[in-house]
């Protein structure tokens, strides 16, 4: 089995290189065969610079970036298409999210033989070191997707996740999404075509200092309108497919 890893990257010059390196070490030992594919997302800095500088001194690394900035969606979307692996994941570029949570979940497909695996918040055994807002603004997403889909999954927008690459592949070419809810549309079109599920828990070291990260208001207000116009398409969808 081989592993692709994209990790999607917006001026993180600061960050990234590191960040490159410490995913390798997490998988070098404990996969057979992966990649990483780090998508520069049309960066203004050095962020390019640095993924070069990480994959000349490691050739597992792969830049896979462009000139124009396509949001975090369109970036793990352009991933996915480059990725040559029998199981495909992601993972935010800032490490809050320790790599060997890639590890985990791929063990737990091995033996679940489920067709996604993601990190929850909201999970049981999970660790969060989360600012207080950012919790409940995760809350109210979460219910209403709960109105919206109906899914049985609690969280959809923790940054670690991996699919089957035969699922993640089918759906990448519907996706309209581009921005933050680019979560909810995928694991709802896999959701649509009978995948199974699994969410684990994850441990969080919140790094940035503001309340949200790089997330603004404005973000989780279009965050929420990408969301309608999700469950609108996928509507549709259904009727169409009926």
């Amino acid at each position: 089995m081989k592993l692709s890893v994209i990790v999607p990257a917006y001026n993180e010059e600061k960050v990234i290189k590191d960040s490159l390196i410490e995913i390798r070490k997490a998988l070098i030992s404990n996969v057979d065969s992966f990649e990483i594919l780090a998508v520069d997302d049309g960066s203004s800095d050095n962020t390019k610079a640095k993924i070069l500088e990480a994959s000349s001194e490691c050739p597992e690394i792969i830049y896979a970036g462009y000139e124009v900035n396509r949001g975090k969606g369109g970036a793990i979307k352009h991933g996915v298409e480059k990725a040559t692996g029998d199981v495909i994941g992601f993972i935010d570029a800032d490490l809050d999210l320790s790599p060997d949570h890639l590890v985990r979940f791929v063990s737990h497909m091995n033996e679940s033989g489920c067709d996604v695996v993601i990190g929850s918040k909201m999970h049981k055994d999970s660790k969060l070191d989360y600012p207080p807002l950012r919790r409940f603004v995760s809350w109210g997403y979460f219910v209403i997707l709960k109105i919206l889909f109906g899914m049985k999954i609690k969280d959809t927008q923790t940054g670690v996740k991996i699919y089957k690459a035969s699922i993640i592949k089918k759906v990448a070419p519907l996706l309209h999404v581009s921005g933050y809810a680019f979560d909810i549309e995928v694991l709802a079109l896999c959701s649509n075509e009978g995948a199974k599920i699994d969410e684990m828990p994850v441990e969080i070291v919140f790094k940035r200092n503001a309340s949200f990260g790089r997330i603004s208001i404005g973000d989780i207000f279009k965050m929420f309108f990408d969301t309608l116009g999700i469950w609108w398409n996928l509507r549709i969808r259904r009727s169409y497919f009926k």
